[in-house]
């Protein structure tokens, strides 16, 4: 019976593919195939980003976001050299006219057609929104992590700095900048670049961008106190790790999660930021159309004709929806409390 048993179990390994060996007991060689299959059946584990990419992925409203803003990159780097129509052309086309199969998009009161400028003016608006809170997460970042780290008399002051400027109001300080020093970055634009748009550029994304970064440095300031007081980071110290490695090594890569939510919805603000600028009259020049100046342009003429205003409305609504939704997906992918 035991040399029936042993010749069964020989047999089965051998059909499952598993080497048995003859002398091997019929329960060993049992739980070693078992032991085996179990192994097989493990999930490859996935790293940090692979994780929240798959959190996020299940975010529906996230991932719609992700399409329409990559669309309207895509859409506003590629468009104007696909259409290739002229975007400053004063009469060009019959003025104030509806979306048409001639122009899709219809003209504006100059009879300039509006899906070129829509074209034209949505790199401009994206790259201020992308730049802008670029600046802000980077010196959001900076402070942050300096009084996080250092904490003291140094955490005191950099946190009342802060709180400075969030006593600031925001949009009067924008406007009264923009019109001090507008004509000077014109010509500093034009002397350096070339281009008086690349002047008023800087200076727009730069005034937005230094009064951004409040809400990220007090973001971060809480990770790093949180996180320097981890067994990891008193190893890394133990062993001799200097403040640098800390802060860039250690700490910094622990707190990217709450930086890029915030760097996400910063990009949502700028643009919106910009295109109050550009209503008001104190953005970009009226040669380049960005969306808020199209805004600016169409008010007197919206009871006449309203689709030179809902375009680009609807084009900042729209881009701005979809980064906070993306927003919103990543906050949840990053969270480790939600993934699972």
């Amino acid at each position: 019976m035991a040399q029936d048993a042993q010749k069964t179990a020989i047999s089965a390994g051998a059909a499952a593919g598993t080497p048995v060996e003859p002398g091997s007991s019929p329960l060993a060689q049992e739980g070693d195939s078992r032991l085996r299959l179990d192994q097989a059946r493990v999930r490859p584990q996935r790293s940090l980003w692979n994780n929240a990419w798959r959190q996020f992925r299940r975010h529906k409203l996230a991932m719609a976001g992700l399409v329409i803003f990559v669309s309207f990159l895509l859409i506003t780097m590629i468009g104007p050299f696909v259409y290739g129509r002229p975007v400053n052309s004063p009469f060009e086309y019959d003025t104030s006219q509806t979306p048409s199969l001639s122009n899709l998009m219809g003209t504006d009161s100059m009879g300039q057609d509006i899906l070129a400028r829509i074209l034209y003016g949505g790199r401009i608006s994206l790259a201020v929104g992308l730049v802008a809170a670029f600046v802000a997460i980077l010196i959001g970042t900076l402070v942050g992590a300096i009084a996080g780290f250092f904490g003291g008399f140094l955490d005191g002051f950099l946190m009342r700095v802060t709180d400075l400027f969030l006593a600031l109001p925001n949009l009067p300080l924008l406007l009264l900048i923009t019109f001090l020093f507008g004509q000077s970055m014109r010509n500093f634009g034009d002397d350096v670049f070339g281009s008086t748009t690349v002047g008023i550029f800087l200076l727009i994304v730069i005034v937005i961008g230094g009064l951004a970064w409040m809400q990220t440095a007090r973001l971060v300031r809480a990770s790093f106190l949180s996180v320097k007081e981890k067994e990891f980071v008193e190893a890394a110290r133990s062993i001799g790790a200097n403040q640098s490695s800390l802060i860039f090594k250690q700490i910094l890569p622990n707190v990217l999660s709450p930086i890029i939510v915030a760097a996400t919805l910063e990009v949502g603000a700028a643009i919106i930021t910009e295109s109050s600028l550009s209503f008001l009259g104190l953005g970009f020049p009226s040669d380049v159309p960005t969306w808020g100046r199209m805004l600016f342009e169409a008010k007197d003429y919206i009871q006449m004709s309203p689709h030179e205003a809902l375009i680009p409305g609807a084009m900042i609504f729209l881009t701005v929806l979809a980064i906070n939704y993306m927003g919103d997906g990543l906050r949840d992918a990053l969270d480790p409390r939600k993934s699972h």
